[in-house]
């Protein structure tokens, strides 16, 4: 600061010049003198501020440690709460896991309460069932609220335990010959009674598919007297069914004939025609064929040697008696016994062949009906799976009502067809079985006359043979052509 003033004086010394040094000099004293004064007042307030702001920033400083361990402890108590929200927000998802886990048992014990219910029961107690399975979904309610409205199914299924034990009349409605009837219902076990308030009428309850009302099955009579006494003074003889109301059941799935076919549709009506044509067919061949009488041996033998002692006329008044084919046959072969074996062999083969188609005649019919038959089946299933699918396009699969007339119709044709073509088989197979026996017994009868045939006649010249005896056209006796296989014997010449 001297330094300065000093400074400043020679400048102005030099300025000015010298006369005017003292002045200058006087007036730098001045100046340095206030200047003096004024660092002096300065110092002196400096050292009168100094405590003050010392003590001030003494105590800021204390403050300041004062807020870093405040803010320490803030810190320290904000872990503390983060640690306890962790263990808060873990004790919150278990009860959360808890309170799901309990809705999940509710809602299993509502489902099976509604299975162990009787039909009877479910109107009674459908609301609250209902109200507790809605209430696990509905994400609206409180979990108390929801747990509140689930518990109350275990309420139900203990006051129904309670009804049941000590017994227990409610009211209710049912069909009772097709009207829905007011009047009151008791359960006993699996079995639920009805009776009406307005018809004397009281009988075993059940629920009939896809029906939204019980049905009322009426007991033999003097059996609902003891149901009636039951539901109006709560004692009574109750009739039992063992089968738990299985024959009942069984029976209401009995039908007809008529019902039964009538669900094949129109297809039943050629192929019932078929299996009727096909039976009586196969009656008349049966007794056709088993009227037909075979020459025993001893038949034959008395023909071959009264015709080896010449004499044709009793033989054939013999053969007249036997009726049919095989008496024309013999009746032929006898008028040619003088002939030719060969020539008679080959008028014995016309006659059978003549008689053949007789024979066999209408069993192709029965052949085409056993044939046919299971391709009319075929037919009405294929016509009742078409009205099948087409139903399900129109209504979907949700009522079986609307199937089963497909269906039937379907399984019917099918059955019945099979029941047409394995009788028809059989009466076919029967009925040729048997005409081959009566041709394959003409045939060997021919053959034992041929061979029982003295030679020395049929070498002899053509002599008039005695007239024809005419052979009866009346039916002749039944003759079993199956009777244990007896052979002819090979026939000698006498």
């Amino acid at each position: 600061m001297k330094h300065c003033v000093s400074a400043l004086m020679l400048a102005a010394a030099t300025v000015v010049g010298a006369p005017d040094f003292d002045s200058v000099s006087s007036k730098a004293k001045r100046d340095l003198d206030a200047a003096l004064a004024e660092l002096a007042a300065v110092q002196k307030q400096i050292s009168e501020e100094k405590i003050p702001l010392s003590r001030q920033m003494n105590a800021a400083e204390e403050s300041v440690l004062e807020k870093r361990k405040e803010l320490d402890q803030r810190e320290r108590d904000q872990a503390n709460q983060m640690v306890d929200l962790g263990v808060l927000k873990k004790q919150v998802e278990g009860r959360t896991k808890q309170v799901e886990y309990l809705s999940g048992l509710f809602n299993e014990f509502a489902t099976a309460v509604e299975s162990r219910l009787h039909d009877a029961e479910l109107k009674r107690y459908e609301n609250t069932i209902r109200a507790a399975q809605a209430a696990g979904d509905n994400k609206e309610l409180e979990p108390v609220e929801s747990l509140e409205q689930q518990a109350a199914v275990l309420g139900l299924a203990l006051d129904r335990i309670g009804g049941l034990l000590g017994g227990e009349v409610f009211e209710g409605k049912a069909v009772v010959g097709g009207t829905i009837e007011n009047g009151k219902f008791a359960v006993f076990g699996p079995v639920a009674v009805f009776s009406a308030d307005t018809t004397p009428i009281a009988g075993t309850a059940k629920l009939n598919l896809n029906d939204e009302w019980l049905t009322v099955s009426v007991p033999p009579e003097g059996m609902d007297e003891g149901m009636k006494a039951i539901l109006q003074s709560s004692s009574g003889a109750l009739p039992v069914d063992t089968t738990m109301g299985d024959a009942d059941k069984i029976a209401s799935t009995k039908e007809t004939f008529y019902e039964h076919a009538a669900k094949g549709g129109p297809t039943m009506i050629p192929l019932l025609g078929l299996g009727v044509l096909a039976v009586l067919i196969g009656i008349f061949k049966y007794f056709q064929i088993g009227f037909i009488r075979l020459a025993r041996p001893r038949d034959i033998q008395i023909i071959v040697d009264r015709v080896n002692q010449r004499n044709n006329k009793g033989a054939i008044e013999h053969a007249s008696r036997i009726r049919g084919p095989v008496g024309e046959m013999l009746h032929v072969a006898i008028e040619h016994a003088n002939e030719k074996k060969e020539y008679i062999e080959e008028v014995l083969y016309e006659k059978m062949l003549k008689v053949r188609p007789r024979l066999e005649s209408y069993l192709s019919v029965v052949a085409i009906a056993a044939a046919t038959a299971p391709l009319l089946g075929l037919l009405g299933t294929v016509t009742g799976m078409i009205n099948t699918f087409k139903v399900i396009s129109v209504f979907g699969t949700g009522d079986p009502k609307t199937l089963s007339g497909g269906i039937s119709e379907a399984l019917v044709t099918t059955e019945f067809g099979l029941i047409v073509a394995i009788p028809a088989l059989l009466i076919h197979a029967v009925i040729s079985r048997k005409a081959k026996g009566v041709m394959g017994a003409m045939e060997q009868i021919s053959v034992a006359f041929i061979n029982g045939v003295d030679p020395a006649i049929c070498e002899e010249e053509d002599e008039p043979a005695p007239p024809a005896t005419p052979i009866s056209s009346e039916p002749p006796p039944s003759v079993d052509t199956d009777s244990g296989g007896d052979t002819l014997p090979d026939l000698q010449p006498a």
